[in-house]
């Protein structure tokens, strides 16, 4: 334990902390004593234990403030967090449905590159037969005018 002196309304005290908590208690005991004057020089000498409830209870006011602002900033908190819980449910359900899209778009390039090469065989085929007649067309008419 360690022993740290103070100063409180104008007097010195001796108080035992915990090791390594002497500069904490200092700026208590320093933010208590500012409390205090405050309330000393606005009611003015209304009685040293009436003016120590009066600061204990503003201490305490005070405290009671913050824990309800943390209570507050925990909920939003807690909002935000189901919130982009939300939005991290909706962007996955959306890259799931756009893998689905792409999915069915490469089968349908599959089968349009299919059936593009069967009618690229078949446009082929249809332009060799006829190129075969067109040949076979000038032959016959070549040897028809040698005949005539």
């Amino acid at each position: 334990m360690a022993n740290v002196s103070i100063k409180f309304n104008g007097k010195d005290y001796l108080l035992s902390c915990d090791d390594g908590q002497e500069e904490n208690l200092k700026e208590l005991s320093i933010n208590l004593n500012k409390k205090f004057d405050e309330l000393k020089s606005s009611l003015g000498n209304i009685g040293e234990n009436k003016l120590l409830l009066i600061s204990s209870i503003k201490v305490i006011d005070d405290y009671y403030d913050l824990l309800k602002k943390i209570e507050s900033k925990k909920k939003e908190l807690s909002q935000l967090s189901e919130k982009f819980k939300e939005l991290k449910s909706l962007v996955i359900e959306f890259k799931k449905d756009k893998d689905q899209e792409v999915s069915k778009l490469k089968e349908d390039l599959n089968v349009f590159k299919t059936m593009a090469d069967e009618n690229k065989d078949t446009y082929e085929k249809m332009l060799d037969a006829a190129t075969e007649s067109i040949e076979e067309f000038v032959q016959n008419s070549s040897k028809d005018k040698l005949l005539q």
